[in-house]
């Protein structure tokens, strides 16, 4: 996970995991066109800004149509200038499995450069990176891929305390993460105040993360299933993400009016 540091909390937020047998809604939450933004705050300043936009890929695979997913995500204000962040992270997937078919990755975090290419090859079960070959079985994501299928999970059974799981592909091997539902609240972002599902995703304590660190997130409980909010401790102080921007959305976007 090194070298994550400014999109942790974004990568705990996008993949919302499943432990348990799930079922994947029939309806797609999301549609071409759909673009949403978030603010990372570090107190009172704005750490670094996120766009996540989803379009129809011009690209087939294999003769299959595809949605491409591109997130850029980068440093701001007085962040941007003591560590500079410019990353690029794209997938695409089947517009019904919600599968990934291919990944990349851009990364300049100050000095560091990272880039990645990942091939999902579903018949034969295995993965293609810069660092080798991975066989897989069941389904295996990206964290793009892993956050839009997410949204897709019917949560309408889920118990309160419930832990979930589903597993993702990062550089040299599989991972998973296990989260806990936490209930429903109702939560303010800067578009309004919304009823939400919360969860508690687990933290892999680290440079960044306390041993007893804790996150929360904050998803809109409606059939478009948005991060709207998360709040995670770190080390020293906290990270805030917000939902600032939404637009090309599939289903409307309701604020509970006062």
């Amino acid at each position: 996970m090194k070298k994550y540091y400014l999109l942790a909390l974004l990568t705990f937020c996008f993949c919302k995991t499943f432990s348990q047998e799930v079922t994947k809604t029939t309806e797609v939450a999301f549609q071409p066109g759909e673009q949403i933004t978030y603010k990372l705050k570090y107190g009172f300043f704005t750490a670094a800004e996120a766009n996540i936009r989803v379009e129809q890929s011009p690209i087939k695979f294999e003769g299959h149509p595809a949605l491409h997913i591109v997130a850029d995500a980068k440093t701001a204000g007085t962040f941007d200038l003591f560590y500079k962040v410019r990353n690029r992270y794209e997938t695409y997937i089947d517009p019904k499995t919600l599968l990934p078919y291919y990944y990349a990755e851009e990364r300049h975090e100050a000095k560091y450069r990272h880039d990645d290419k990942v091939t999902f090859d579903h018949p034969e079960h295995k993965i293609t990176a810069a660092k080798g070959s991975f066989p897989f079985t069941g389904n295996v994501f990206d964290f793009l891929s892993a956050y839009y299928y997410a949204r897709n999970i019917d949560v309408s059974k889920l118990k309160v305390g419930e832990k979930l799981e589903l597993r993702y592909f990062l550089e040299d091997g599989i991972h998973s993460m296990t989260i806990t539902f936490a209930g429903r609240e109702k939560v303010k972002c800067a578009l309004g105040t919304f009823n939400c599902l919360k969860f508690n995703p687990t933290i892999i304590p680290g440079r960044i993360f306390r041993k007893n660190s804790m996150l929360y997130l904050w998803v809109t409980d409606d059939n478009n299933r948005i991060p709207v909010k998360a709040h995670v401790e770190l080390i020293v102080g906290s990270l805030v993400m917000d939902l600032t921007g939404a637009k090309g959305l599939k289903y409307h976007l309701n604020p509970i009016k006062k």
